[in-house]
């Protein structure tokens, strides 16, 4: 009898990676109705990831192939005194959702987390992704409602900044 189920791997990215992850960036931000927003280019991902080290990523792979991809930083809580894990994204391709990719790379993250001696481990949402919001409230994900994101870019920053 061959056993048909499927290795899957879940390791820190590589720069060989990078043509990848920004695929798989194009791809998560299609899901997020926002396909034109993704200014990205391999060479900036690469300096971010691997020169820089503004932020990190991990592959997961189901049989060597990659389907899904999450990309983190070290954030400060002032309130706990430690660093925390944000996650930027979290990315699996349809072909591999609901097989356990997404809650197996969360787990993955949270045992980097403690391993780094993290207060906390935090990421944002949609709100209308009820898959995604479902998982997170099955493995614990308490959702922080009373918070709003705020964000400023392009010339709004620029005349903040005044420049």
């Amino acid at each position: 009898m061959t056993d048909t189920r499927s290795m899957l791997t879940i390791r820190s990215a590589t720069p060989a990676d990078v043509p990848q992850i920004l695929a798989f960036v194009r791809e998560l931000a299609e899901f997020e109705r926002e396909p034109d927003a993704v200014v990205a280019t391999e060479a900036m991902l690469e300096h971010a990831l691997f020169e820089e080290g503004s932020a990190e990523a991990l592959m997961a792979e189901v049989d060597g192939a990659p389907v899904a991809f999450a990309l983190f930083f070290h954030n400060f809580s002032t309130w706990t005194g430690k660093k925390g894990l944000y996650l930027e994204d979290l990315y699996v391709t349809p072909s591999a959702r609901g097989q356990g990719v997404g809650a197996a790379l969360l787990a993955h993250l949270a045992g980097i987390a403690l391993d780094r001696d993290c207060a906390r481990f935090e990421w944002s949402v949609l709100d209308w992704n009820q898959p995604a919001i479902d998982l997170y409230r099955k493995i614990g994900a308490v959702g922080m409602d009373e918070w709003r994101i705020q964000r400023i870019t392009g010339d709004a920053l620029r005349i903040l900044a005044g420049r």
